[in-house]
């Protein structure tokens, strides 16, 4: 999480930088998708996740199919090349000009390049995480804004969406089969949106993408919220009619396109981004961990909430994306054409 999205970062040219970056997104949303659709796949042959199938359990079954794209990970992390910025930090100058020149196909000075990367690395020292804190002992002021965007990212309520669609759906009237089809076509929804994304984001800039997709955010959970908090309640739970149901579908899947063009396509682009090289890796610790820290928060805090009051979660979601919107406006700083070292902190 930390170093896939912060490698592609450093290789890239700037130029290029948004498209290549937001590739470790497009990783993501299609890893969700074929993960989806292998676990729909097998419900359907099997009947349900609980059933056994052969030696193991339907849903044991889902675990196992895991290791086939970690091992293929593993092995073809042996084939790419070191980072040029590490090599110099690392005072290797030969091998960084040939990454250099490999990974660039454009005619570049690459000894000014070199020359760039050194400057900034402030080769007196290595870096550490005491560079997060300013002279004023306090968070520097990009950190900040990237541990408020990380949890921004996950307090929208993408996860949830993914995480719990299937119990989601079933709680609401579907039947489990046409739950786990709604959650792959879901998926397949923000593949289509992120790769849109991707096709803008060096055109557009990640901040008017922020803001537009703050916008999309509040209207799509706000209708959720309309919806499940009017839905007439049956043994504790909501019930969504014929016509309330696929609004309801309606509406989560705009709110999927609205995060996927916009905070799911330039999250992990601006947080590489928006570091100088001698914080970067720290950095991108810290905002990573913020993210992984507030997923796990909207994780374990739906189930319950859920039992609470449907339309409640739904309306926080919404209040989260109105946040995001100002927090977009007045906390991020427009990053698109930036050399990574010109980033400040």
């Amino acid at each position: 999480s930390v170093v896939a999205p912060m490698y592609i970062t450093k290789i890239s040219p700037t130029r290029q930088r948004g498209v290549l970056g937001s590739l470790q997104q497009l990783g993501i949303v299609l890893g969700i998708f074929v993960s989806l659709l292998v676990n729909a796949l097998l419900v359907h042959v099997s009947g349900g996740a609980g059933t056994m199938m052969g030696p193991m359990m339907t849903w044991q079954w889902m675990f196992l199919c895991m290791c086939v794209p970690a091992l293929i990970y593993g092995v073809l992390a042996f084939t790419i090349p070191e980072s040029p910025r590490y090599l110099v930090a690392q005072g290797r100058m030969d091998e960084a000009a040939g990454v250099l020149a490999k990974i660039d196909d454009a005619e570049i000075d690459v000894n000014g390049q070199l020359a760039a990367i050194r400057a900034s690395l402030s080769a007196d020292r290595k870096p550490s995480f005491r560079d997060l804190i300013g002279s004023n002992g306090r968070l520097k002021p990009v950190v900040l804004a990237a541990i408020g965007f990380m949890i921004l990212n996950q307090f929208t309520g993408i996860n949830v969406i993914f995480y719990y669609s299937n119990s989601l759906w079933s709680a609401v009237g579907f039947s489990e089969k046409d739950s786990f089809t709604i959650t792959a076509i879901t998926s397949l929804i923000n593949i289509a949106a992120t790769v849109i994304g991707m096709t803008i984001i060096d055109r557009v800039g990640r901040k008017p993408m922020l803001l537009a997709g703050s916008v999309g955010m509040v209207v799509a959970q706000g209708g959720l919220t309309v919806l499940f908090g009017t839905a007439p309640m049956v043994g504790g739970s909501p019930v969504l009619g014929p016509v309330s149901g696929p609004l309801a579908l309606v509406c989560a899947n705009l709110f999927v396109v609205a995060f996927g063009v916009t905070w799911g396509t330039t999250s992990w682009v601006m947080l590489s981004e928006m570091f100088p090289n001698t914080m970067r890796g720290a950095g991108m610790a810290v905002g990573t961990a913020t993210q992984w820290l507030s997923n796990f928060v909207v994780t374990v805090s739906f189930p319950v909430l859920l039992g609470i009051n449907v339309g409640l979660v739904y309306g926080l979601f919404a209040f989260f994306a109105f946040v995001s919107f100002f927090f977009a406006l007045k906390c991020m700083h427009e990053t698109k054409g930036v050399a990574l070292e010109d980033m400040r902190a």
